[in-house]
């Protein structure tokens, strides 16, 4: 264990983030994580990590950062103009960092969370099989919030030499963009009965909004109002990553990492696993539509993607 950064500015909200706390829904814990579980799963290869290892997760506007040790990083996901001495780091390629030199981060060109890594890891206490921060609660990551001025982070050991990560990037065909305007597709259902006809197609051909109620636990969209057969409540049910639910106003609201563990209101579809990166590279004032699919089609694009992050895993040799 070495000490590798020390928190200069905390940026306006940067938290220990890995791929969540699963297995404890039913005892009520939420799965937090990360919400771009693509960036930060690429991110750590690009360092020769496990997935599922925990990374920064800096919202909008960044932290400066003082590196206590040489090693390697990487930064993936939003362009939040990252800089290294005043040199721009190139998104989704690992770089070499030394003792005594800074990241900045600078304006927010696209997207809202960037995702960095660092090879070995950040040595954060586990709580319930995860590193992540989850802040109603006040655990994981740094005792359980965001990062503040002088806090000070630890790797783990890369058993690797790291000369073997530097330079390691992403081929651009498997960049995300992410755009202002984003069709998601959804499964529908499991409520899909308690809305009208017109209802469903309501949902399924405007445009929705994402207001400034958008956080970890979720995005309320404000548009057209999607009408129920009686009613919006129903009795507590199961709360999926990218569940949408749509409570009685009729605007539909899309629940995020932070998500409870249940929820009574009516539930008219749900983001497939592929799409709910973009989501939540999204902003206030950026819109929304939706698009059905099977759950072929969805299981089709999840077992597409995990091949090919498997295959990028036997390439890094991690």
């Amino acid at each position: 264990m070495r000490n590798v950064l020390k928190v200069v500015r905390p940026g306006l909200m940067t938290t220990v983030q890995d791929l969540g706390r699963q297995g404890y829904q039913q005892y009520g814990m939420v799965v937090s994580g990360a919400m771009d579980p693509y960036a930060l799963r690429v991110a750590n290869l690009l360092v020769g990590n496990q997935q599922e290892e925990a990374g920064l997760e800096i919202t909008m506007m960044g932290p400066e950062l003082e590196i206590l040790d040489d090693t390697v990083m990487a930064i993936c996901g939003a362009d939040l103009s990252p800089t290294l001495e005043g040199v721009p780091i190139p998104a989704w390629k690992s770089f070499r960092v030394k003792k005594g030199q800074k990241i900045r981060f600078g304006a927010p060109k696209k997207g809202a969370r960037a995702y960095l890594t660092v090879a070995g890891g950040f040595d954060v206490p586990v709580v319930m099989g995860s590193k992540s921060t989850y802040m109603k609660a006040a655990i994981g990551g740094v005792e359980g919030r965001p990062l503040q001025k002088r806090d000070v982070l630890s790797r783990g050991e890369s058993h690797v030499s790291l000369e073997k990560w530097v330079g390691r990037r992403l081929h651009p065909a498997y960049i995300p963009d992410y755009p202002a305007h984003f069709k998601a597709r959804v499964v529908l259902g499991p409520d899909q009965d308690a809305f009208t006809e017109s209802g469903i197609q309501t949902f399924l051909n405007e445009t929705y909004e994402i207001t400034t109620q958008a956080d970890r636990m979720g995005y309320r969209l404000t548009g057209p109002k999607i009408q129920h057969v009686t009613g919006a409540d129903i009795l507590s049910d199961a709360i999926a990553p990218g569940t949408i639910q749509v409570p009685s106003g009729g605007e539909p609201i899309i629940l995020l990492a932070d998500r409870q563990t249940i929820g009574g209101y009516t539930r008219i579809g749900t983001v497939i696993t592929v799409d709910i990166p973009f989501i939540a590279q999204m902003v206030p004032g950026n819109t929304i539509a939706f698009e059905s699919v099977t759950v072929e089609e969805a299981q089709r694009l999840f077992v597409e993607q995990e091949m090919f992050l498997k295959g990028l895993k036997i390439e890094a040799g991690v």
